[in-house]
Parts: structure tokens; C-alpha cells; sequence
């Protein structure tokens, strides 16, 4: 059953269907347009389909808003989407904008908008959910929230130099994968997009940084200030930390390093040491390390850390003191299938993996790539002229490497043939004009 009335930051997320119960893909947000004298018109949705690609969904194919999907009808134009002039993104751009009320009663925030049907394929904005600014003291204090309608409120103008509130925004992508959020991130306007950046912790922006390219990196921690940007890159991988701080200008990396924790920094210090085109470049010094005494119990436990990268979990590797790169003479590797045939008490040391050879720093990308590729390994152990352990480097480090600089990016994919569009009579579609 169609719903006549739903709230905006509901519908991201939900599954679009063609009337064969085909999945399309998944809502990103919602257009309007404003009107002089009237509130917001819908003309459409921006939906996510296969391969990350953004296309306009045009609110007059749309037969079906409710129980958390959308069905469309026709076919869906795949032409990538272009935001015009006077169009608003709901979630995007017009959640968590300050407003007044006409009423006088003061100032509030929104943290949701109703859209409702008109008319058959009509729809527009109606209602907006509301916050007021907090009256107590208390840090978990929150304003009374109201409903009111378009009408009875006037969009605030900030002032110079103020941002708009991105709060809302965020607890509206609370959901998302690190890289959807990434996704979601850059296809916001440049100024949102950094508003967003700032109100996300240091460890979900750690995270989402980890998914973009580094042109997009460095844009984002240059809008960072120095303590803050530290804060980010302690939470990172040291490998990425390193490859973004190679990125930065000399004076701000040394800059940063400063200021991150010593024990991070050293590490990411060490793989700044290395040729990025080499074993050592490409490495991270964070793989699971135990003792050839360790159990398979214990194995299995380290593995099982929620925070740990598949990759890293796929095997563990066996030294002698000391257990923190650079450790003690290397002994070998584990792979977690083999820990899973053999009793809980087994030593490890007894399961290392005797045709797994490790390769010196200096070794070159393109040849870590062949013995993984050779050797269907997802990660292989990195050694110095010692055979002491300094790290592991794992197959998402060489795709990383292998992929071209735009990968993340989905301008860099092919464009796809467009499906023929079916016009709705009376509304003209993304083809031309609406």
C-alpha cells in the first residue's frame, strides 16, 4: 500500500523495485524544487544503482512509496545525475538548516521533512520536524521538537563565516558503510561536504578517509586544523596515514607527525622510510604476532577482533620476541583454515606454513603482486636484512596500488548504455527538461 505522507531521512536507504520486483537500486536522497509562493515540489529521487553510479528517479514513475521500499514503473534512465540550478537536496542540503518561526516563538533546527501526494504523481513538501535550541545546562539536554509546515517558518540566513549545522546530517548517515559514507560525502556540495567532515568523529572520519582517493584526502584534512588532523591520522592504518601525510606538503606532514601519538608516528615514520612502489611502501605494521607457544585458541581469538581487517585475520604470524614490529627473527605464517582442522591446545609453531617465503622490504610492487597472485595468498610477510618481521603486506594494499589514482571515483567507470526513457504525458524527463 502506498503511503501518502512519508519523512525524507526515512526513505534514505530503501530498496527501489521495477514492477517485475526487480531491485534498481537504493535511495540517496530526495529533489525538490522551491516554488515563489507555494512549498517545495518533488520532482524526483537520487538512487543509488550497481556500481555506485547516482541517477534520477523522477517522482512521476513512482507508484509505490511505503514499507520502506519505492516502486517504480517504466525504465529508469541510467545517465548519471547533474543537480540543476534551484534544485535542493533534502537530506543533503535542507536537513539540519537553521529556521525561524513565524510565530515568533524563536529558532529551530530541522531534522526532517514530510513530503506528502497531491495529486496522482504529485507531491511536495508539507510538514518539517523541528528542534528547538536547548534550554538547560545539561550536555544531554535536547530542545522540544514541533511539527509545522512550510509555511509557518523562514529559512535562516547564516551569518558570514557560519556553518550550517551538520549534525542531523550525519545521525541521517549513522548507518552507511565507511565507504558508502565516502560516497555520500562526495557527491554533497564542497562546503556540506566539509561541515560533514567536521562533525564526524576522529574515527569515523579515519575510516571514511581510508575509502576515498588521495586528492580527496588531503582536500578534506586541509580544512582540518593541525590538532585535529593529527587526532584523524593517529585513528588511520599507518599505511594510509603514511600515504596521505606523502601527499601533504613537507612543513604540514612534519607538522602532524609532531603532534600524533609518538607510537603512531614512529610507525608511519618507518614506512615513510620505504619507496611506495616497494614491499615497504605498500605494508602495514599491524599484523596479528604471537609466539610459536601460542595455541590455536588463542590464534582463533585474536582473529576473531571485530576491528581487524579480513586481510589481517587471514593468517597470523609466528616470531620470536620481540612481538611488535620490527620483532624478533621471523618464523612463520598461520593461515586461520589450518588452525580450524587442529585442536584448540596445538601450538602454532607447529602449524607454520613451510612454502610461504617472506620478502624484503626493498622488493618491488609488481613482484608481491605475482607471489600473491601465484601463490593465491590474501597477504604475504615483509622482513629486513635481519629476517626480523617489520610488517605484512595484503592484497587490498596491492589492489590499492594495481587500480588507477580515480578508482574510487565513479566518473572513472565506464558510462553505461542509457535504457529507453517512458515519458510520463505532461512532464518532460532528465533526457532534455523536466
Amino acid at each position: 500500500m502506498s503511503a501518502t505522507r512519508v519523512f525524507a531521512a526515512r526513505l534514505a536507504g530503501c530498496s527501489v523495485f521495477d514492477p517485475a520486483g526487480d531491485k534498481v537500486g537504493r535511495v540517496r536522497d530526495v529533489l525538490v524544487v522551491y516554488r515563489s509562493s507555494e512549498a517545495p515540489r518533488v520532482v524526483g529521487f537520487i538512487v543509488e544503482v550497481p556500481g555506485k553510479r547516482r541517477v534520477f528517479l523522477s517522482v512521476g514513475r513512482v507508484t509505490s512509496i511505503g514499507s520502506g521500499q519505492i516502486i517504480a514503473t517504466g525504465l529508469i534512465n541510467l545517465r548519471r545525475f547533474e543537480q540543476r540550478g534551484g534544485e535542493v537536496r533534502v537530506i543533503a542540503e535542507l536537513i539540519g538548516r537553521q529556521v525561524g518561526l513565524v510565530d515568533g516563538s524563536g529558532q529551530a533546527t530541522i531534522e526532517d521533512v514530510a513530503i506528502e501526494e497531491t495529486g496522482l504523481g504529485e507531491w511536495e513538501v508539507t510538514q518539517l520536524f523541528c528542534r528547538r535550541p536547548r534550554t538547560g545546562t545539561s550536555p544531554f539536554a535536547k530542545g522540544a521538537t514541533v511539527f509545522v509546515k512550510w509555511d509557518d517558518v523562514v529559512e535562516k540566513k547564516a551569518k558570514s563565516g557560519e556553518a550550517q549545522s551538520a549534525t542531523q546530517l550525519v545521525a541521517t548517515y549513522a548507518d552507511l558503510q565507511p565507504a558508502d559514507l565516502a560516497n555520500a560525502m562526495l557527491d554533497l556540495p564542497e562546503q556540506r561536504m566539509h561541515e560533514v567532515a567536521e562533525e564526524l568523529s576522529d574515527e569515523r572520519l579515519a575510516d571514511v578517509l581510508e575509502e576515498m582517493s588521495e586528492d580527496e584526502q588531503v582536500d578534506i584534512l586541509n580544512q582540518l586544523d593541525d590538532e585535529r588532523a593529527a587526532d584523524v591520522l593517529d585513528q588511520m592504518q599507518p599505511d594510509d596515514a603514511a600515504d596521505l601525510i606523502a601527499h601533504l606538503g613537507d612543513e604540514r606532514g612534519e607538522t602532524l607527525l609532531e603532534l600524533m601519538d609518538p607510537e603512531e608516528a614512529e610507525d608511519v615514520r618507518f614506512l615513510l622510510s620505504y619507496a611506495p612502489d616497494t614491499a615497504g611502501g605498500l605494508m602495514t605494521t599491524e599484523p596479528i604476532i604471537v609466539s610459536a607457544d601460542a595455541t590455536v585458541a588463542e590464534g582463533l581469538a585474536l582473529i576473531r577482533r571485530h576491528e581487524l581487517a579480513p586481510a589481517l585475520g587471514a593468517a597470523i604470524c609466528v616470531t620470536l620476541p620481540p612481538y611488535e614490529a620490527p620483532t624478533g627473527r621471523f618464523l612463520g605464517m598461520v593461515h586461520f583454515q589450518r588452525m580450524l582442522r587442529y585442536p584448540p591446545n596445538e601450538r602454532l609453531g607447529t602449524l607454520l606454513d613451510p612454502s610461504l617465503e617472506p620478502v624484503q622490504g626493498t622488493t618491488s610492487a609488481a613482484e608481491v603482486s605475482r607471489i600473491l597472485a601465484s601463490y593465491n595468498l590474501v597477504s604475504v610477510p615483509v622482513v629486513d636484512e635481519n629476517h626480523r618481521l617489520v610488517g605484512v603486506v595484503t592484497i587490498d594494499d596491492v589492489l590499492d596500488y594495481l587500480l588507477p589514482d580515480d578508482w574510487r571515483s565513479t566518473d572513472s567507470q565506464p558510462e553505461p548504455a542509457l535504457t529507453a526513457p517512458t515519458a510520463t504525458p505532461g512532464r518532460r524527463t532528465r533526457n532534455g527538461t523536466r
